[in-house]
């Protein structure tokens, strides 16, 4: 019986390791490949890989984090959202770095910048966290999402730090309210918030892997 159960175990986190490893190697091969049709044919297959793994696990809504947050989350979200925000435009008051310099033109990109910060939690959170929680439990996961979130931002020293430190606080405010919709906007905020502080000579255009090499 213990045998059993000690099985049973075993296959519970080897598909969720298995998915975790090959996702984040075709990541790896998007980041890193030499050719921009390269990168985008890894990143398509990375895209279907997790759709397909999603399909096959079929969570549930509530798991992935694609609800809204519980009402007593809301008043700790919508401080952080507000904090993050006005951070944001009081770095652009002090003359900061981003590439638009129209209202208009900043607008369109903190729009685009808000779609890829949702796209990148819900790598992050949805698919990537929920896995590390079956192999690590609820707090192990924060801290193994967090690292895999970070190493895929190398070698870019700036973004890999705040990465680190950004990846441990969603993951955590994920862990407890369960919900990447607010998360997202945070993630937004904060991003924004180093792309108008921190000179491009350092950011490379917020590139990673070979593109920040390549700048």
């Amino acid at each position: 019986m213990e045998n059993r159960l000690e099985s049973q175990s075993h296959r519970r986190v080897l598909l969720p390791g298995i998915q975790l490893v090959v996702v984040y190697a075709f990541i790896e091969c998007a980041l890193w490949s030499p050719r921009m049709a390269d990168r985008n044919r890894w990143a398509l297959v990375a895209a279907i890989t997790i759709l397909l793994a999603v399909i096959l696990d079929r969570p549930s809504v509530r798991r992935m984090g694609l609800g809204l947050p519980v009402k007593s989350a809301g008043a700790v979200l919508a401080v952080s959202v507000a904090v993050g925000a006005g951070l944001t435009v009081l770095a652009i008051w002090l003359g900061g770095h981003f590439q638009s310099h129209t209202t208009l033109g900043y607008l369109y990109g903190s729009g685009g910048y808000l779609i890829w910060a949702l796209l990148q939690e819900f790598l992050l959170q949805s698919f990537f966290f929920t896995r590390c929680e079956e192999i690590f439990g609820t707090s192990g996961a924060v801290w193994a999402a967090a690292t895999l979130f970070a190493a895929a931002h190398l070698p870019s020293p700036i973004l890999t730090t705040f990465t680190l430190a950004g990846g441990l606080f969603f993951c955590e405010l994920f862990r407890r309210y369960r919900s990447i919709l607010p998360i997202a906007i945070i993630h937004a905020a904060l991003g924004l918030i180093v792309g108008v502080t921190m000179p491009d000579s350092l950011l490379h255009h917020m590139r990673t892997g070979i593109g920040y090499l390549n700048y």
